[in-house]
């Protein structure tokens, strides 16, 4: 049996780098033009170029170029809640959140850490 968020289809990923990632270079990666397209959380940056759902037009286009902590804990797609803000979730969404970076963990390239990011726990 396959353990908690496994993806259907083993995934391999490539050692996790820690570059330095500026808020102006995420920005950058949102998917537009066939670019890049990465998602942070907790300031760790995912590589979420080749999901559909993170595209232009995507269901999680809004968290594309953002480090979208606080809406993924909050189970949110609303731009407003999109924010690197969330050590003052309630536990619950703590969880949630960490559940979120499990998920990602095992499907998704790290590819650095947004510079000048200090929640990362």
């Amino acid at each position: 049996m396959a353990g908690k968020f496994e993806p259907k289809v083993p995934v391999q990923l490539d050692p996790p780098k820690d570059d330095p990632i500026s808020v102006e270079e995420l920005a950058k990666a949102n998917g537009e033009n066939g670019g890049k397209c990465y998602v942070a959380i907790k300031g760790i940056v995912y590589d979420v170029t080749g999901n559909q759902a993170y595209q232009p037009g995507g269901a999680y286009h809004v968290f594309a170029g953002k480090d979208a902590s606080r809406a993924l804990g909050k189970t949110s797609t609303k731009a407003e809640d999109v924010s690197p803000e969330w050590q003052d979730l309630p536990e619950k969404e703590k969880g949630t959140l960490n559940d979120w970076i499990t998920f990602f963990s095992k499907r998704y390239n790290v590819v650095g850490k947004v510079e000048g990011a200090t929640n990362f726990e």
